[in-house]
């Protein structure tokens, strides 16, 4: 029995009977010689851990354009944020960790620069959503046009972590709500270091439920998962707990996400991107080979590809070439006399 194997087994004797047994798994489209000592998830995990998406995820808005500080979250902290907070629930439940932290480091893959401003632009001219555009990613745009190969499961929580989402495992209803957790704490925390908002903009009923501090607030809502979900087939928040969250979140919504100074930028983000997206599919010829070459093969429309290649810039990479393609360069003359 090599080292995979021993964990697999140790799986069986020691996770919850209602969690997602790496051997168990419904696999991956295309089938491989499994490894000696890493599970099934523990590989989807290092894929996505090296794949060039996620280093990208450094430079992409979280919610702040472009913030000048070095303390401000970025697409890749929130992951790492989102990936902890998921780990620690997972644990205490006894789910598999390591499915949990693969669609944890996953699932925002698909980010568009410049945040949610920059998916709506996409999505006003193509239909477009981060979540199903992360699956594209580790399906097919990853490696050349190969992708990641990684396991259903996995790419279900990807797909599914949205709050509207559905998904089909324990880990992937964790995850769902571990992303919630994190963004509406750390957007608090970066709202008030930026000014925006204090602490004591927050309702009191709420600060009350779930506590006066982001530290108390996660405190509170991770204790209450993991104690209301404990050995049950669904995870959870208790009904005052849940109703809290929810209007912390329409709070948020109301003060940060639509309202706040910080979203002033957003509709030159939402220009950027837009007019990156009209003259691209103007000029395709200009576009990288990898993605020109594979424009009308099944799932692979002019619209989309152009999609695939404008999403996963970074915001500077964005404003560097809308500023090549649309801002008037010094004309400096060379000739004699």
């Amino acid at each position: 029995m090599n080292i995979r194997e021993q964990l697999e087994e140790r799986e069986f004797t020691y996770l919850n009977p209602h969690a997602t047994f790496s051997r168990l798994s419904k696999g991956r489209d295309r089938e491989e010689v499994e490894c000696d000592y890493r599970t099934i998830f523990q590989r989807d995990r290092d894929r996505i851990l090296h794949c060039k998406s996620f280093r990208r995820l450094k430079s992409k808005t979280q919610v702040f354009l472009l913030p000048k500080g070095d303390h401000y979250r970025t697409r890749l902290t929130h992951t790492l944020e989102v990936s902890q907070i998921a780990r620690t629930m997972a644990k205490a439940l006894r789910l598999n960790e390591d499915l949990v932290e693969a669609i944890a480091l996953g699932h925002d893959l698909g980010h568009t620069p410049f945040g949610h401003a920059g998916e709506r632009a996409l999505n006003s001219v193509f239909p477009f959503s981060h979540n199903e555009q992360s699956v594209r990613v580790v399906e097919r745009v990853e490696r050349q046009g190969q992708g990641l190969n990684l396991t259903w499961e996995v790419r279900d929580g990807i797909r599914h972590h949205k709050t509207s989402g559905k998904p089909s495992t324990l880990e992937g209803q964790l995850l769902r709500l571990s992303d919630k957790i994190a963004y509406i704490n750390h957007d608090i925390d970066d709202a008030i270091r930026g000014g925006i908002l204090v602490e004591s903009d927050i309702p009191p009923p709420i600060r009350k439920v779930l506590g006066a501090t982001s530290a108390d607030r996660l405190d509170t809502i991770v204790n209450d998962i993991i104690i209301h979900s404990m050995d049950k087939p669904k995870v959870s928040m208790t009904l005052e707990i849940e109703q809290a969250v929810s209007e912390l979140r329409e709070f948020m919504f109301q003060h940060v996400y639509l309202a706040s100074s910080a979203k002033l930028e957003e509709e030159k983000a939402i220009h950027v991107v837009k007019q990156l997206l009209m003259y691209y599919l103007d000029h395709i010829e200009i576009m990288p080979q990898q993605f020109t070459d594979v424009i009308g093969q099944s799932g692979y429309s002019k619209e989309q590809v152009v999609c695939d290649y404008i999403s996963g810039m970074t915001d500077s990479y964005a404003i560097k070439i809308y500023n090549d393609y649309f801002v008037p360069k010094a004309w400096s003359y060379h000739g004699s006399g």
